[in-house]
């Protein structure tokens, strides 16, 4: 090969080169959350996830997150799925104040809930014993399982443990009053957080509006109608659920009774009349909730999850 030549070829490695590291690099580049903070009462910001299942696309960001500014410093309602949500979750508070992040309330043990605890090591990170317990448990399988559903998003993400067991009923920072109820019907244990200065309730997943709730810890279906009875009894102004816009009212309340009591009833009696897991699934959902992003979807779930213990009971 004379020089010409072989410079030639080395030239053209070089450019396959640069556009196979461009190729490499480009995807990584594009991994950001376009989140922005909605204030939606005083002194309090919504960060809004998508109507969505996990995805590579949406990097995890189907929940809420939500944080209060005091005259102190900040507190932070849940921190998303993976440190670099949690990045830019703390990005958008210091687009509105640059205050410490004092507490942190992790509302349950779910992934896309607490996997953004890293971004905030300078904060206490509250949680009812039992979720601290189950994050200690399942912390690591949960990360691990993102990584797969999400990919290179989740890059660098470690399970932080909640810092503090949340074993008071309220606590009072900067002139806002924040009042806690544990509640299990979505997992076994939920923390729900109200603001009496405001009267803004942050339900967690203990409330999904508009986009069908999940079940796979639940331990019961039974047990969440009762307690969602008790939650629909505390007065709020406006009520932020874990999945969905917010609400003023308890239309998310009653959406998910609605279909909770649907779903208990069919199981009952499809068990009791001896059909098969994949008959239940051919059930047509009722029109009320048809509507519901995820619905089918999550009703599949649901039905595997759920139908071997109604099943156990009828027989």
């Amino acid at each position: 090969m004379n020089t010409v030549n072989r410079l030639s070829l080395i030239a053209r490695n070089a450019v396959a080169l640069c556009l196979l590291m461009t190729a490499m690099v480009a995807p990584a580049a594009s991994l950001e959350y376009q989140i922005k903070p909605q204030l939606i009462a005083k002194d309090t910001y919504l960060l809004q996830g998508k109507m969505q299942d996990f995805s590579r696309k949406n990097g995890g960001n189907i929940m809420n997150t939500a944080f209060v500014v005091t005259s102190e410093g900040v507190v932070v309602f849940d921190t998303g799925p993976s440190l670099r949500y949690g990045n830019a979750m703390l990005a958008a508070i210091r687009q509105v104040t640059d205050k410490p992040v004092l507490h942190v309330f992790n509302s349950h043990q779910h992934p896309d809930h607490f996997l953004g605890n890293q971004a905030f090591s300078g904060a206490k990170i509250w949680a009812l014993p039992k979720t601290g317990e189950q994050i200690a448990q399942n912390g690591n399988a949960f990360a691990e399982n993102m990584y797969r559903m999400v990919g290179d998003w989740m890059r660098s993400t470690e399970v932080v443990l909640p810092t503090v067991p949340l074993e008071v009923d309220s606590l009072v920072v900067g002139g806002h009053r924040f009042r806690f109820y544990p509640f299990s019907g979505h997992t076994g244990a939920d923390l729900v957080m109200m603001d009496e200065t405001t009267g803004v309730m942050f339900a967690a997943d203990m409330v999904f509006f508009q986009r069908m709730l999940t079940t796979p810890h639940t331990p019961g279906v039974g047990i969440w109608i009762q307690e969602l009875r008790r939650l629909a009894d505390i007065p709020f102004t406006l009520m932020v659920p874990g999945h969905g816009p917010v609400v003023k009212d308890t239309r998310g309340v009653d959406q998910m009774l609605g279909y909770l009591r649907w779903l208990d009833t069919t199981l009952k009696l499809a068990a009791e009349q001896g059909k098969s897991m994949h008959e239940v699934m051919q059930t047509r959902l009722p029109d009320e909730v048809t509507g519901i992003k995820l619905g089918k979807q999550e009703f599949l779930r649901s039905v595997v999850h759920l139908y071997p213990g109604y099943e156990e009971a009828a027989f």
